[in-house]
């Protein structure tokens, strides 16, 4: 994990391109710290980052997740997934212009809110990319041209991991798991 989360801090301060990284690990070997160091680290140089997850269920962690961990340094980390109502989207999208939302973590609705959404955004974190559709991929290659991009994949698909090959996209392995991590156990019975 250290060295992933070094390459990310060099990646996001050096300031001539933006971040394209791809860290590379397995289930539990700390992909979601990494990601929650770099957003640290955009959010203390006052930054605003996305948080884009193929499901709901997977976002609703990732927010907690977040939250729990940003939230004592004054972070504020919200949710926004198709189960919140228009009234409660619309004051997420006002604090969120207004800077005092600096994470929200969501599906790939998050893709279709209004473009002035995306004035304050300095960096945007992708989980399973692999798992979007075509149209959201197309939504992406606009957004990562402004902004710092850190994709997380247990099973990156072979055309990202060409780019990565090639020099297009940075690549970082998680090949150690975490002290703590039991090892996953698979029986055919």
């Amino acid at each position: 994990q250290t060295s992933a989360i070094n390459e990310c801090y060099e990646d996001l301060t050096r300031r001539d391109t933006p971040m394209d990284r791809i860290v590379v690990g397995d289930v539990g070997f700390g992909k979601t710290e990494v990601a929650m160091r770099a957003v640290f680290l955009v959010y203390s140089g006052g930054g605003q980052t996305f948080v884009l997850a193929p499901t709901t269920v997977l976002a609703k962690q990732h927010a907690a997740t977040m939250a729990a961990r940003l939230r004592p340094f004054g972070a504020r980390v919200e949710l926004l997934t198709r189960n919140v109502n228009d009234a409660e989207r619309k004051a997420i999208m006002n604090r969120w212009k207004a800077g005092h939302t600096h994470v929200i973590v969501g599906t790939h609705g998050l893709l279709n809110l209004p473009f002035q959404m995306y004035g304050p955004l300095r960096m945007l974190v992708i989980d399973e990319e692999q798992r979007f559709g075509v149209e959201v991929k197309e939504r992406l290659k606009t957004i990562r041209s402004t902004v710092d991009v850190l994709t997380l994949s247990a099973t990156p698909i072979p055309r990202t991991l060409h780019m990565s090959l090639t020099g297009i996209r940075d690549i970082a392995n998680l090949e150690t798991p975490p002290e703590d991590r039991m090892a996953v156990e698979t029986r055919v019975t």
